[in-house]
């Protein structure tokens, strides 16, 4: 099981973050992940996808429900597209997309990105490195990531942050 730590900020308390992947086949998995905010000792969260992986176009697709304290139960469509721009995909260009939609079917919260991933291995010893710099078409908002073994910093030019610690 996948765990972090994660503090926002729009937030007041750190949230605990748990993730399971459980493998169906070689290129599918269930993906199990849910969130408990620590201000309060309540649930902020819960969500299954069903992901596949389809790695000769380098693409990826999930399905799954999300259910939440404010939004209730809500069915996600999630994609990913990845385009190398060097051989050995240390650059990416990726395009990814998600969509909610409620109960009585309207869509929710769209969301859609076109970034560049480069992922510096070894930038020294024992410290990977994965910096991102995309723009968010429905929010229309540059972002940018950083990240570095543990550690993942995201913003973006409205001011918006979060911070993550994997355990």
């Amino acid at each position: 099981m996948e765990t972090s730590m994660r503090y926002t900020s729009n937030s007041k308390s750190m949230k605990i973050h748990a993730k399971e992947k459980v493998p169906v086949n070689s290129k599918t998995h269930l993906q199990l992940h849910g969130e408990l905010d620590t201000g309060t000792g309540a649930p902020s969260y819960f969500c299954a996808m069903i992901r596949h992986f389809f790695p000769e176009a380098s693409t990826g697709l999930g399905v799954g429900l999300h259910y939440d304290k404010r939004q209730k139960l809500r069915c996600l469509v999630r994609g990913k597209k990845e385009f190398p721009v060097r051989a050995d995909k240390r650059v990416t260009f990726n395009i990814k997309g998600r969509c909610d939609i409620d109960q009585d079917l309207n869509q929710k919260n769209p969301k859609g990105a076109a970034e560049f991933a480069w992922n510096i291995m070894d930038f020294k010893e024992d410290q990977d490195v994965r910096i991102k710099v995309g723009y968010e078409m429905f929010d229309k908002v540059p972002y940018m990531q950083i990240r570095e073994n543990n550690w993942t910093l995201n913003a973006n030019m409205k001011g918006k942050w979060n911070l993550r610690y994997d355990l």
